[in-house]
């Protein structure tokens, strides 16, 4: 958009994003290792998210993410995205989102996607990146037996992007507080014919035991998981909910983080561990820091990453969407969106 005398702006739907990302997963997670990069190169702006609540829907939320997006590829902008879990009992997806792009040149907001599917992208990228970096020095290479904690949009699209980044299992369990949901993934997984033994659990224990990569992705507000030795094998754990475990395995893991201010905020599981103990001591690294080399990660206990994701993220995403569709002739401009462009009005 820069330098255009008159600014455009434009909507991209959901089936467009979809179409711009399916099958492009190890592209996807290429586009996050680099944004993580420029953030910890310091070369973005990522100020805390700003929660939206309600008094008469105490479970619901909608959550503004601002960011700015450096390196290569420069964009601002903003995602909007809306958490109601009582969705889910009418048949929605509990989560709806937009992303707004701004030019970095003008401010002009020069876009709105739909954004719920980059959202979960981004977000199964991230784990899926992290799954790769902390597996890259344990015994026994990568895991081969993966258990899914909590079967929704989220942890559909982490096993996409573990799949579509070269993981194989033998093994996938399976465990949800819904029995339907959980028979539903399964059966999503069995269409996929990913050539696993795919075992639904009842318990969490049961879960956690038997996988040795465990990826939480539920809804939960406060820590449900709090028995450390559950985890005594020694598992990847992708703590993407950030609020399943108990500060006392939090404390008792080698803890990577994406980005240590983020997450230790809003009463995560990490943010309770550094209440108790006063101190933040027990995280080990941030992604970033494995990814370049600067830290190493211990090999003796489990190793726990909690990604609060990161406005950014989006950003890198959402570009390359707007790109695509920009590059297949597929983009739909709202004409006249911008009326009032001279200083002193028409006359």
């Amino acid at each position: 958009m820069s330098g255009k005398a008159v600014p455009t702006f434009s909507v991209i739907s959901g089936a467009q994003v979809n179409e711009a990302l399916g099958g492009h997963e190890k592209q996807v997670v290429d586009l996050v290792d680099a944004a993580y990069r420029v953030h910890g190169q310091r070369d973005t702006v990522n100020p805390p998210s700003y929660f939206l609540t309600f008094p008469d829907r105490p479970t619901s939320r909608i959550i503004a993410l601002p960011a700015s997006l450096g390196g290569d590829n420069r964009v601002d902008g903003l995602k909007w995205i809306s958490s109601f879990p009582e969705n889910v009992a009418s048949g929605l997806p509990r989560a709806s989102a937009v992303l707004i792009l701004n030019d970095h040149d003008t401010g002009y907001p020069f876009a709105c996607l739909e954004s719920s599917i980059i959202s979960a992208a981004r977000t199964a990228a991230s784990a899926a990146l992290a799954a790769d970096w902390l597996s890259r020095e344990r015994p026994g290479g990568r895991p081969l037996r993966v258990g899914f904690f909590g079967v929704g949009l989220i942890a559909r699209y982490i096993h996409t992007y573990l799949a579509g980044t070269g993981w194989s299992f033998d093994e996938i369990g399976v465990h949800d507080l819904s029995r339907a949901h959980a028979g539903g993934f399964k059966e999503y997984l069995e269409a996929g014919d990913t050539g696993a033994r795919i075992t639904i659990h009842d318990n969490a224990e049961d879960l956690i035991r038997s996988s040795d990569l465990v990826v939480f992705a539920t809804i939960a507000g406060t820590p449900h998981v709090t028995e450390l030795d559950w985890f005594s094998h020694n598992p990847l754990v992708l703590h993407v909910s950030l609020r399943d475990l108990a500060p006392e395995i939090i404390l008792g893991s080698a803890n990577v983080l994406d980005d240590v201010d983020h997450c230790l905020k809003a009463n995560t599981s990490p943010h309770l561990a550094e209440q108790q103990t006063g101190n933040r001591d027990f995280i080990d690294a941030t992604l970033y820091e494995v990814m370049t080399g600067a830290k190493r990660v211990p090999t003796d206990r489990p190793v726990v990453f909690s990604p609060f994701g990161l406005g950014v993220l989006d950003l890198a995403v959402g570009k390359y969407v707007y790109d695509e569709v920009v590059r297949q002739g597929g983009l739909a401009v709202v004409d006249g969106f911008f009326h009032e462009l001279t200083r002193y009005g028409k006359r």
